[in-house]
């Protein structure tokens, strides 16, 4: 079965690159990003792969851990890991996921019959601290994943959160934002938004991005 948006992030307890993993308990209070992999030694993973390890300090900053998952096992996975680290100029410090079982993959609907019935697909989940869904991508096994768009996401959930904002089209850390439309107190506006807005349509209505100086 599919996950939704909004429903919870199964638990799991699986082995891994850095050992038995509990999920929940290795999540903690965390952001999450989970995503698979449709094998090991398969070049456009290793990409991706290498990219987030890269991209450590920018989920750090975002109080977000990453996992992997592979259906291969643990053993393969830290060989792969040592072709990544001098491949890709990186070290690879979170865990991957070793799904040989498909305990997970199960889970997480990552194997698509139709695509292949053994690989997983190459999906990717963003889980609140709450462990609710809020993001779910699937890429095709021949297409990277966009990491800068990932984290644009989170800094869109993270922002929304915490202001009464959607964010538009493109938008990136910094652009303005929407007021959502359920807002409509103008006392409440001014308060919540000492910079002003400036309204294009009734329901369309631009500020700058509250949590910036």
């Amino acid at each position: 079965m599919s996950l939704h948006l909004g429903d919870t992030a199964p638990d799991f307890e699986q082995d891994s690159s850095l050992g038995k993993i509990n999920f929940y308990d290795w999540a903690g209070d965390s952001w999450v990003v989970l995503f698979s992999h449709p094998a090991d030694f398969t070049p456009v993973c290793t990409t991706e792969l290498g990219l987030t390890s890269k991209l450590k300090s920018q989920f750090e900053q975002r109080g977000v851990k990453v996992i992997a998952l592979s259906v291969d096992p643990a053993d393969k996975h830290l060989e792969w890991i040592k072709d990544i680290n001098e491949t890709q100029n990186t070290v690879v410090g979170f865990p991957i996921i070793a799904d040989a079982d498909r305990k997970v993959s199960d889970l997480y609907d990552l194997i698509h019959p139709n695509a292949s019935a053994t690989a997983t697909v190459r999906s990717l989940f963003v889980i609140d601290p709450a462990k609710k869904v809020r993001l779910t991508i699937t890429y095709p096994a021949s297409t990277g994943r966009n990491f800068d768009e990932i984290l644009r996401v989170i800094d869109s959930l993270q922002l929304t959160d915490n202001h009464l904002v959607a964010t538009p089209a493109n938008w990136k850390d910094g652009d303005e934002v929407v007021i959502v439309p359920s807002l409509q107190d103008e006392a409440e506006i001014k308060r919540r938004f000492p910079k002003g807005y400036k309204a294009i349509r009734p329901y369309l209505r631009l500020t700058p991005q509250p949590n910036r100086n």
